[in-house]
């Protein structure tokens, strides 16, 4: 496996994962207190950390995929 097709890869995994993630936050954000995988958002301000973390993930996997 060359370097490309790695990029690629971990580029692809990355992009995946971050849409998870703010799929995640957006879903926990909307139920409004109720535990969404065990994690309950009641504010604008519980629900931001994970999605800045999926934000950086699918920034960072386009970068990848980009680039190669």
């Amino acid at each position: 496996m060359d370097n490309n097709n790695l990029r690629r890869f971990f580029g692809a995994a990355l992009t995946i994962l971050g849409t998870l993630i703010i799929l995640f936050a957006m879903i926990a954000y909307l139920q409004h207190g109720k535990p969404v995988l065990g994690m309950s958002v009641r504010n604008v301000g519980d629900a931001i950390i994970p999605f800045l973390v999926g934000g950086i993930f699918f920034g960072a996997g386009v970068s990848l995929v980009r680039q190669s």
